[in-house]
């Protein structure tokens, strides 16, 4: 029996499967109207600043990192 979860936008119920390609959204709409929450800063993720999240990353780690995730991202991502 598939999955089924609730749009955060809308809360319509959506199949979790490859049939419902903006899952957890219901549309690209839905989808859409969320990211412009996250970029007017309405929705955020916060906690309190650590000792160690000040701590400066290994630049080349982190180039290493982002390399490896695009090169596992298909192509129609940037589209």
């Amino acid at each position: 029996m598939p999955t089924a979860v609730q749009c955060p936008t809308c809360q319509k119920e959506v199949i979790w499967s490859a049939q419902s390609p903006h899952r957890p959204f219901c549309s690209k709409r839905c989808q859409l109207i969320d990211l412009g929450e996250w970029s007017e800063e309405n929705n955020k993720i916060s906690s309190p600043v650590q000792s160690t999240d000040l701590a400066q990353p290994d630049p080349q780690a982190l180039i290493e990192d982002i390399e490896a995730m695009l090169a596992k991202n298909d192509d129609d991502f940037f589209k």
